[in-house]
Order: structure tokens, then sequence, then C-alpha cells
């Protein structure tokens, strides 16, 4: 088949999203987009100037017929909303028809929330203090402090360290800035003092591996993970668990939703919602405490 514009739109979208994006999201937006071309090219479309919302339902609901989960037809979504954009952009889109048609819904499977103490143990435990050591400690206070995503974390440059703030790329490449808590600052002052033993001259990267250069993302998830089983830590330890560790901890303390979805970098208060998940004993009390009609009274003006 001969090579269409939409081919080529789809191309230049992904070498764009490669500067700023995972591996691992690259990967998946390349076949979302891959799948997006197929369906198009089969409805006589070669050109993404032509997209509609019309367009976008038909495949997705090919898509759901074709057994895909919901979660993955969310995704579908977003690579065609991102697509979208850049056509906008360009000028070959008047508008993102992906806009109007509205995410699949999906069950929330959210990973468990450590206990605040036995995490607190765990980021306490002793090492070794060697450089490798100290840039792993750094590591796991600033994913608890910060609430940062694994690929924030692995695209830090030295430059976005701030005193007591972080400046992070999020999704849809989004800049935020994040406080830095006591605890990792210190543990990050300590891997700065240490990371001429490893890091190669020039190499702009925070984080870097034996190598010296920038530390990729299967590299600190198995960094976590071999950390959480020499600390004796009994449950499986991954980047979003910490995240979503800190949401949760944070919600728990401040009850401030809004405040917690701008540290996430939620575009959606909706996802922090699901994300959190406030507890029912909470959500009950601060009830019964404000609402005219749950507070109770002395006396029943009956009895």
């Amino acid at each position: 088949m001969a090579e269409t514009p939409l081919r080529g739109q789809v191309e230049a979208c992904l070498e764009a999203l490669a500067r700023t994006a995972s591996p691992a999201t690259l990967a998946a937006y390349r076949r979302d987009l891959g799948a997006l071309c197929d369906f198009l090219e089969r409805q006589g479309v070669g050109d993404g100037g032509e997209l509609s919302a019309a367009l976008v339902r038909r495949f997705l609901g090919s898509e759901r017929a074709r057994g895909l989960a919901p979660r993955s037809l969310a995704r579908r979504r977003a690579a065609l909303s991102h697509f979208a954009e850049q056509l906008v952009k360009a000028g070959r889109l008047a508008h993102n028809p992906v806009a109007l048609v509205p995410t699949p819904r999906q069950p929330a499977h959210l990973p468990k929330p450590l206990d605040a103490d036995q995490l607190s143990q765990f980021l306490d435990t002793p090492h070794d203090g060697s450089p490798l050591a100290v840039r792993d400690q750094a590591m796991l206070e600033l994913f608890y402090s910060s609430g940062l995503r694994l690929a924030e974390l692995a695209g830090l440059d030295l430059g976005d360290l701030q005193p007591q703030r972080v400046r992070v790329l999020g999704k849809g490449s989004k800049p935020r800035q994040v406080p830095v808590g006591r605890r990792a600052r210190a543990a990050l002052e300590s891997w700065l003092g240490v990371r001429e033993a490893l890091a190669r001259p020039g190499e702009p990267a925070l984080f870097v591996g034996a190598r010296g250069t920038r530390l990729g993302h299967r590299a600190i998830q198995k960094r976590l993970a071999e950390l959480a089983h020499r600390r004796g830590l009994a449950e499986h330890l991954h980047p979003h668990r910490l995240r979503h560790s800190f949401a949760s901890h944070l919600l728990e303390s401040s009850h401030d939703l809004r405040a917690v979805q701008e540290l996430l970098g939620h575009a959606n208060l909706s996802t922090t919602q699901v994300y959190t998940r406030l507890d029912w004993q909470h959500l009950a009390a601060t009830y019964d405490a404000a609402h005219p009609r749950a507070r109770r009274r002395d006396a029943d003006p009956a009895e």
C-alpha cells in the first residue's frame, strides 16, 4: 500500500512525542495510532485532516467489539486525542474531534498505599554509604516526597533542582513545580556530594547509573524492587506505588483534594478522586460535622 499523508502525520507526531514521553508510552501510542491508521485506510481516509468525532466513535467501537479492555480503550482515545491536538497545531484540523467522544468507563485498579509507619521505617533503614546507595536513597525520598511519576524522575536534570522544589515535565509535556520535603532535600544533597564519582563529564541527568549516564526507567524499577527485598519490605515496591502512597497520605492529613491534584499534575479533579481513595470514615465524619441536616443536637425537641 502506498504511503499516505496520514502515516507521515502519525510519524511526525511520534517523533515529537519521543522527546518527552517514556519508551513505554511511546511504544503504546505507536500501536494505538497504527491501529487508527489501519482503520481509517479501510474507510478510505488517508489524511488526518479528515478525522471526525464520528470516525473516532466508530474506531473505538470497533476496538471494543474486538474485545479490547476498557483501560486499553481509554489509552487508545488518549493517543488519538494527542494526535488530533498535533493536527490542530499544524492547521490540519479546526478543533480536536476526540474531545467530543467521552473516555470509556473503566474500573479503578489502584495500588494499595503502603502504611505510613511501615514506609517511614523502610526509608530510614541504614545503607552502606556507597555512591549507588546514596543515589538510591535520594530517588526513594524524592519519589515519596514529591509524588513523581517514573518518567518525571528519570527525566530530571541538575538544572531542575531548586532550593525547596523541583521542576518536572509531566504528561502532555506540561511543566509544574513540586515541593521537596526536608528529608528528600537532605538525601539529594548527599547524592550531589558523591554524584561526580559516577557521572560522566557534562552529563546533565540528575540520576545516573554505574556507566555515568542517565538512569533508565527499567533500571529505576529494578532498583526499587531490589531495595524492598533487601530492606525487608514484605510488599512489592514500584514507583507508582510510592506516588499513590504520597497522594493518599497527603490527602489523609490535609483533606485538600485540589492541592493534591496540583501536586500530582492531574488535569482533571476526577482523576485525583479515583487515584486517592478517600476513606469512608473520614467522609462520614466530615458529613456529620458539616451538613446542616446531619448535625446532632444536644436534645431532640420532640423528647
